[in-house]
């Protein structure tokens, strides 16, 4: 055996080929994978066994997936920067920019439903854009720029909607939105699947999805291999904005109005959401079906002790605790995988 370059030789064969995962490496992968999953399960079940006659029944369900649909798209649309390495800690007052947008146009000044919509996207992709220009152009961190965005958005969202709640949106938005249902459920919930869905596929077999995992896993590499880091980064604070915007439109649909405080409550569990999402399914990484069912595990949660009896403060607990396990969970997961790799 010789070494050349740090590369153990043979003379009869070769480079040696990297070791392959044993058994028992890969049933601990599979099984750290599939741990929230069926995690979720069991609290299902415990849930089910103790408040049969109001958690286990399909309004409840129904009400579960609906309710979190909002959630579900802002958190999905999160991730592409959290995949990129950026923060984008303006999703929530996006959300209340984009809802209010939409009913000040529509109500107040009489706009069409759909040119409210597509103005309200259109704002929350100029703000997106605004986030990325000052993140990557000046060198700000994502985290300080977004968050000063995120306090601004606030401000014009009083001022605009004079601190009160406008009601009275077209009744078009909430029958696309809730009214039409599809096995009981409403469409919000198959809007956020359908998403869900092709956030995945681009991820999983696109060029761009698979740029945009090199940048976030290291950009100067990304840069000496030709990929438009610059490009790519903008693009991903933006993309989460528009998908932000949309939360707030569907947040429109969902109420029939919007509010001063309106999507302000959503930075931390979709926070929440993406990291506890990135320990399963493909533990590490975010990835958009952890994504959604951790959403899903922590509103199960949450409506489980809700139904016990706990006040709503639990929610805010729950999150919390929820954020600084994922947090750390992620953290171990992702040394674990370097030292596998090392």
């Amino acid at each position: 055996m010789t070494t050349r370059e740090g590369v153990t030789t043979s003379a009869t064969d070769g480079p040696t080929p990297p070791a392959q995962p044993t058994p028992r490496r890969r049933a601990s992968g599979r099984l750290e994978a599939l741990a929230l999953p069926l995690t979720w399960l069991a609290v299902i079940i415990v849930f089910s066994i103790i408040e049969t006659d109001t958690f286990f029944t399909s309004a409840n369900a129904s009400s579960i997936l609906a309710s979190q649909a909002v959630l579900v798209v802002v958190t999905l649309g999160l991730i592409v920067p959290l995949i990129a390495g950026d923060f984008d800690l303006s999703i929530g007052a996006v959300v209340g920019v984009s809802a209010l947008t939409v009913a000040i146009l529509n109500v107040q000044h009489g706009w069409n439903i759909w040119a409210a919509i597509v103005a309200a996207l259109l704002i929350g992709a100029v703000i997106g854009l605004v986030n990325g220009l000052l993140t990557v152009l000046l060198g700000i961190e994502s985290l300080i720029v977004t968050l000063g965005m995120s306090t601004l958005l606030a401000g014009i969202a009083l001022w605009i909607s004079a601190a009160n709640t406008i009601t009275g949106v077209d009744e078009t938005l909430s029958d696309i939105v809730i009214t039409y249902r599809l096995f009981g459920i409403p469409m919000a919930f198959y809007y956020a699947i359908a998403f869900a869905l092709i956030l995945w596929y681009v991820f999983s077999f696109t060029p761009l999805g698979q740029r945009l995992l090199v940048v976030g896993r290291n950009r100067e590499v990304a840069r000496l291999s030709g990929i438009r880091v610059s490009t790519l980064r903008i693009g991903a604070l933006m993309t989460s904005s528009l998908v932000a915007a949309l939360g707030g439109v569907l947040t429109a649909g969902t109420s029939g109005s919007a509010g001063p405080t309106t999507g302000l409550d959503l930075m931390l569990p979709a926070f929440a959401a993406a990291f506890l999402g990135s320990t399963t399914i493909k533990p590490g990484r975010f990835n958009p079906w952890g994504t959604v069912i951790a959403v899903y595990f922590l509103v199960t949660g949450i409506t489980g002790l809700q139904l016990l009896g706990l006040q709503s403060f639990v929610q805010n607990i729950f999150y919390g605790v929820a954020l600084i396990l994922a947090v750390s969970f992620s953290q171990i997961i992702r040394r674990r995988k370097m030292s596998r790799s090392t």
